[in-house]
């Protein structure tokens, strides 16, 4: 299994930032093009786009519509939506508009009705993305907390028949420390779908190690943006031989 690195493009206000451990009073402007960027990561060689709409995930519905539909009818690799989308309407209108994969978050939690019928209907275009604090998971762009574990609500997903989790531990996130890979260990012996990474990779080490315990890839984006290695620099560090 090729272990995939995923550029991230997180866009507020139109423009690519980056949030430091989800606070969206702590962000890094690093771009006013994000369709700029996105041609950037794949002249670099990106297997695939993730891409966020933070308006969207703190609002409840899409907002860069637009501009993500930009970015999925510029590049020809595979993107991934998430932010702000909560209901089968708006994982049809992502698909339409070009993205291959349309992550849920927060509706994962608040929706599991929602949630069944999209696994079921869109196979392996739904990703859901597990967002958590100190093992609980945390809604609505973060800003909301619960009372589900993070390890419950995968095993729950798993049995559902998701194609593949994301996970993020958002106390390392934008921190540029290291991925919480003990909640890696854990979760990839809880299920037995993809697992991808997301969140405190500064190093790329840290892409290797998140390879050697089963990870499918990781998500990377203030490292890159950044400079801490460039995105050759990670796909080289964990090509299979």
């Amino acid at each position: 299994m090729t272990f995939e690195v995923i550029p991230a493009i997180d866009i507020r206000g139109g423009r690519c930032v980056r949030l430091r451990q989800g606070d969206y009073a702590q962000e890094t402007a690093y771009s006013d093009d994000p369709v700029a960027v996105a041609r950037a990561w794949e002249a670099e060689g990106a297997p695939r786009l993730h891409v966020v709409d933070l308006d969207g995930a703190r609002e409840g519905r899409p907002v860069n519509a637009g501009t993500i539909e930009a970015i999925c009818r510029t590049v020809a690799i595979p993107v991934e939506v998430s932010g702000g989308i909560r209901s089968l309407e708006a994982i049809e209108a992502a698909l339409a508009r070009g993205a291959e994969r349309v992550q849920l978050g927060s509706a994962a939690v608040k929706d599991p009705a929602l949630t069944r019928a999209a696994i079921q209907r869109f196979g392996p275009a739904i990703v859901i993305s597990i967002d958590a604090r100190d093992g609980f998971v945390r809604t609505d762009g973060w800003l909301q907390g619960s009372n589900v574990r993070a390890i419950d609500l995968a095993r729950q997903l798993d049995a559902a028949g998701v194609a593949r989790l994301m996970f993020t531990d958002i106390s390392r996130d934008g921190t540029l420390s290291e991925p919480n890979f003990q909640a890696y260990r854990d979760l990839l012996a809880a299920v037995r779908c993809p697992v991808v990474a997301s969140g405190g990779i500064s190093a790329l080490r840290h892409l290797r190690e998140l390879a050697a315990i089963g990870c499918e890839g990781a998500i990377v984006g203030t490292s890159l943006y950044e400079r801490r290695f460039t995105l050759r620099e990670a796909l080289d560090a964990v090509a299979t031989p």
